[in-house]
């Protein structure tokens, strides 16, 4: 529990006892407040039911906290201030987007709370700051999960196309093939990796949700329940294979047997969601397909601009970086890590690949 210095604790707390400096963070501090309020009504704004429900209680907590600022300052509240750059941008997004990528940055933003070092903010305002930093992430996990196998899917391809045609470009260019060598090469190899990535991403979806869905219960096991020994009870056993306690088991399987329902009981724990997760198949070949093919197409461009060389290879290798970089901090953003260290690391990854195999051009190559 923070607590003032010994000195501050006998001084009076009106605004006319604390210096300018205090006068000041009080007032940031209030106009951060009715920032973050603004965040959660627009984001409010862009949803329905529970979720919208959800917002509108944080921005009134929120609203509490400005309370709290707007008694310190009394009369001296003065002009008031902008919130910090981060909460107006924030809410900028939020009127305009919404979605699971503002939720994130909103997460972040609660985590970055000062109120457990601040002297004048009370222990309960440090802890709501806390707690309202769990709801946005548990909204946020939900907008995760509902895009969670297309999102895969773009990133992974976006990045495979990247790397890929960027290594391919640089390990024919340092070889000493001629431009249009070079730009025939990465036009094929954007062409091939885009089909190969969206055939394989549909396979793999499309397999890994068959695997799910044989583990959901068959029509046949509904037309069996009203045949069952009710003494011996078998259903138990079912719901003890599902992963349940055997006082939990026994007591859906009374449930179901007084219904004669079977089909969504036995559902296997999780897979709805596990569905959820996993995706469409076409979706996913789509944005693999598509985001491959951009990512690929940018180290090619300086070619088709009728650049070559040396210049060519430097200015693609630069775009792809700044393309790294920008994928690598929106996975940050998106899974609540920081977003300058994904982006260093996938553009450390994606030079080092592109890296070698421009080595390998230079000592294999035709000059």
């Amino acid at each position: 529990m923070n607590t003032a210095p010994e000195a501050d604790r006998d001084k009076p707390r009106g605004p006319t006892a604390v210096s300018p400096r205090t006068l000041k963070r009080w007032r940031r501090n209030l106009a951060d407040e009715r920032a973050e309020a603004r965040v959660y009504r627009e984001l409010a704004g862009r949803r329905t039911g529970e979720e919208q429900q959800i917002l509108l209680a944080l921005a009134e907590a929120e609203r509490r906290h400005e309370a709290h600022w707007t008694e310190l300052l009394g009369d001296q509240v003065g002009k008031p201030l902008r919130g910090h750059w981060r909460t107006r941008v924030l809410a900028q997004l939020a009127r305009r987007l919404g979605g699971v990528f503002v939720l994130a940055l909103a997460q972040r933003a609660e985590d970055r709370s000062t109120y457990g070092i601040d002297v004048d903010a009370t222990p309960a305002m440090a802890a709501d700051e806390r707690i309202h930093g769990e709801v946005v992430r548990g909204l946020a996990t939900r907008g995760r999960t509902r895009m969670s196998g297309t999102f895969r899917a773009a990133v992974f391809g976006a990045n495979d196309g990247l790397v890929s045609n960027l290594a391919l470009i640089l390990g024919i260019g340092a070889s000493g093939a001629s431009n249009e060598t070079v730009l025939l090469s990465g036009l094929a190899g954007l062409l091939a990796g885009a089909l190969s990535m969206g055939a394989g991403e549909f396979v793999s979806v499309r397999s890994q949700r068959e695997l799910l869905d044989a583990g959901n219960p068959s029509p046949e096991a509904s037309a069996a329940l009203p045949d069952l020994d009710v003494d011996a009870n078998e259903l138990a056993l079912v719901y003890r294979a599902r992963g349940l306690s055997i006082a939990e088991a026994e007591r859906r399987a009374a449930e179901v047997l007084a219904s004669c329902t079977l089909a969504t009981e036995i559902a296997p724990r999780g897979s709805h969601g596990e569905h959820e997760a996993v995706g469409s198949a076409w979706s996913a070949a789509a944005s693999s397909f598509c985001f491959f093919a951009s990512g690929a197409l940018v180290p090619v461009l300086p070619y088709l601009l009728g650049l070559e060389g040396y210049t060519a290879m430097l200015l693609g290798a630069g775009l792809v970086g700044l393309a790294l970089c920008a994928t690598g901090a929106a996975v940050g953003v998106l899974s609540g890590a920081s977003p300058l260290a994904r982006a260093v690391r996938q553009l450390t990854i994606g030079y080092g690949a592109a890296g070698v195999t421009y080595l390998l051009g230079l000592a294999f190559g035709a000059s």
